[in-house]
């Protein structure tokens, strides 16, 4: 099974993972908020749906809501296997990063 991350399914899995349960639209506005740089729909559940296939989240289906004209919502959340891939992505880049010099 393929555990590296790409930097967006990166930065997306975190952002499920801070949210605990998240769908499409809300990751898009996290995402410009945070990131301060446009992310289109699309290009986000293309992500989602990476992810789900490496196991890294897993998906359900919401309840119908009247603000989405009777649709559902297709809610992500991450595994264990996200939450640990994640993790050590993130070790790995501090312990590179501690390793670069200072520049003054």
């Amino acid at each position: 099974m393929n555990n590296t991350l790409g930097a967006l399914e990166e930065l997306i899995l975190l952002l499920v993972l801070r949210e605990q349960e998240s769908y499409g639209a809300q990751l898009v506005k996290l995402y410009i908020e945070h990131m301060k740089k446009e992310i289109t729909l699309p290009a986000v559940v293309m992500v989602l749906k990476r992810l789900e296939k490496k196991k890294m989240l897993e998906s359900r289906t919401g309840e119908p809501s009247s603000e989405r004209g009777g649709r559902r919502k297709v809610l992500y959340k991450a595994t264990n296997l996200g939450y640990q891939t994640a993790e050590e992505a993130m070790k790995a880049k501090t312990q590179i990063w501690d390793m670069i010099p200072k520049i003054s």
